[in-house]
């Protein structure tokens, strides 16, 4: 009889650990971050009429520049924490041919927190 229920109480516990469904929030999944860690306070210090290397200065050095010229500079910073979906912020900066700064894209728009 106690053979039974050993092995009843261990196809039970097969069974409930086999979907790992069950188990996702148990197991330990590290935070991500890749890319320019963007801060609202910073974003908010650029704004047109900037040069690169004062944007440079405030934000360092981006992440990728326009593979067909230098005149768009891509900050881009994904967050993956660990049981959480995944948040990416981009930040698009236009510069026009003297090294101005002429359009700041961000998507999506940080509030005031950090990213």
């Amino acid at each position: 009889m106690r053979c039974k229920t050993l092995t009843a109480a261990a196809v039970v516990l097969l069974m409930m650990t086999a979907g790992c469904s069950t188990l996702e929030r148990v197991v330990y999944r590290p935070d991500i971050n890749q890319g320019n860690y963007l801060v609202a306070n910073d974003v908010s210090k650029i704004h047109t009429g900037m040069t690169q290397q004062q944007v440079a200065y405030t934000l360092g050095t981006p992440m990728m520049h326009d593979p067909f010229g230098s005149n768009v500079w891509y900050y881009v910073f994904r967050q993956e924490p660990g049981h959480q979906p995944v948040t990416q912020q981009t930040l698009t900066l236009t510069f026009d041919a003297n090294g101005t700064l002429t359009n700041i894209d961000n998507k999506p728009t940080l509030s005031g927190k950090k990213a």
